[in-house]
């Protein structure tokens, strides 16, 4: 599988992406993320409302291999979580640009995007992995 990284996505060291959407954002974790888990059976989010910070856990992601927490990239108001993958883990792998994002946030700090990777800085440093 040929890995992507979309270039409007912002990509923090743990592997998890920003998509800016207007006043939200969109949560997620890469293709390289992916692609190391392998196969995924369970993922673990938080409630709609919950408060999530820059640098700390907000759930999990559970493969055949690995349980990975999930940091946050940016802090924020969780405003949808997305049940689909919730219920069919798997929707992660198949589309995890699209189909399988994890969370939309209402930012906090949009400066906290600037500390993120852009996404040929991000490809260099999981292809140089």
């Amino acid at each position: 599988m040929a890995l992507t990284f979309p270039d409007d996505c912002r990509y923090a060291d743990s592997h998890e992406y920003v998509r800016l959407e207007g006043e939200r954002a969109r949560i997620g974790i890469s293709a390289f993320a992916v692609d190391q888990l392998g196969d995924i059976v369970f993922v673990e989010l938080p409630e709609v409302g919950a408060s999530i910070h820059a640098g700390q856990g907000f759930g999990s992601v559970e493969s055949v291999k690995a349980v990975e927490d999930l940091l946050a990239p940016i802090s924020g108001v969780v405003e949808a979580r997305n049940e689909a993958v919730l219920a069919s883990p798997e929707e992660l792998q198949n589309d995890p640009y699209g189909e399988g994002w994890l969370l939309v946030l209402r930012p906090q700090d949009p400066a906290e995007l600037e500390v993120l990777l852009d996404a040929a800085t991000y490809r260099s440093k999981v292809e140089g992995h």
